[in-house]
């Protein structure tokens, strides 16, 4: 029978409240997890009943916490790859709309760009009229938005670092542009980045995309070919997304965790977090 563990993260949590909860999922021990590593707090209850979570869940919500039930504790040491989107996911902004500020037209890609994150329109179709929207710009405000405008999700390099010391390979992923992405993995040592590529004729962006397109299924396959490279087992791949671009992701892999995700992402993923940053997926491992 496999064993359970549950674990609660959170800014500031009550000893009171863990141990309500620690009750609410039939536990019988409490235990710090990873003090001193995360920038919040992280516990884990065990052994876990998954039958009585929805009161663990509601529980939850009303005191600001996050919660995942996990079956067979898995060392940090087992897991051999990482797949990550960049957009809102390991950097804090949309690169393509804050591109488009450049231009004066924030909103209006802004607004496509959400529309396609809550799965209410094609990714391809809405990345081609985005994209079609900045031609003319010149490829100088492309290095503006990354060095004036571009930040690491928290925790971000608190969880690369981790992982990379155990030997964890790193794919960086994105419906997004090279021009970010290959900057980010020579900044963070990233194993592999893929992203799309914006066409850039005399100094200036055209409005078009060069090569194949990047999107959810490919997002999902590539996830497929490097953990077949790599010889590893689906329960040793992590993969995080936000966007509904990153569902087949998600589901390709033994942990998909939605990062600070839209409504219909957090419904679908098998693990969310919501508050915490990146170094929550930490708290997961042994």
């Amino acid at each position: 029978m496999s064993m359970y563990k549950l674990i609660i993260q959170g800014s500031d949590i009550a000893t009171q409240n863990l141990k309500r909860l620690a009750q609410l999922a039939g536990a019988s021990q409490i235990e710090a997890v990873r003090p001193g590593q995360l920038a919040h707090q992280a516990f884990k209850l065990s052994p876990a009943n998954p039958a009585q979570l929805d009161a663990v869940h509601a529980f939850c919500a009303e005191a600001g916490y996050e919660c995942a039930c996990l079956p067979d504790p898995l060392p940090l040491s087992q897991i051999g790859l990482l797949v990550m989107d960049m957009d809102s996911t390991l950097i804090t902004i949309e690169c393509i709309d804050e591109i488009a500020d450049m231009l004066g037209i924030k909103p209006q890609v802004a607004a496509i760009t959400e529309r396609s994150m809550r799965g209410e329109i094609d990714f391809r179709q809405s990345l081609t009229e985005r994209v079609a929207l900045l031609a003319g710009l010149d490829e100088s405000a492309l290095k503006r938005v990354y060095t004036e405008r571009l930040q690491l999700m928290p925790g971000a390099q608190t969880l690369l670092t981790a992982l990379q010391k155990q030997g964890v390979k790193t794919l960086l992923i994105s419906g997004g542009f090279t021009f970010f992405t290959d900057r980010l993995k020579a900044r963070l040592g990233l194993t592999e980045a893929i992203a799309n590529t914006l066409e850039v004729v005399d100094g200036k962006l055209t409005g078009r995309l060069l090569g194949e397109l990047i999107d959810a299924q490919s997002k999902a396959d590539e996830l497929v070919r490097l953990r077949e490279e790599l010889g590893l087992r689906n329960d040793q791949v992590i993969a995080i997304g936000d966007g509904a671009n990153d569902l087949k992701m998600l589901a390709a892999a033994g942990f998909g965790i939605a990062c600070h995700a839209k409504p219909l992402v957090r419904t679908q993923a098998r693990y969310c977090l919501d508050s915490v940053g990146l170094d929550g997926v930490l708290a997961f491992f042994d």
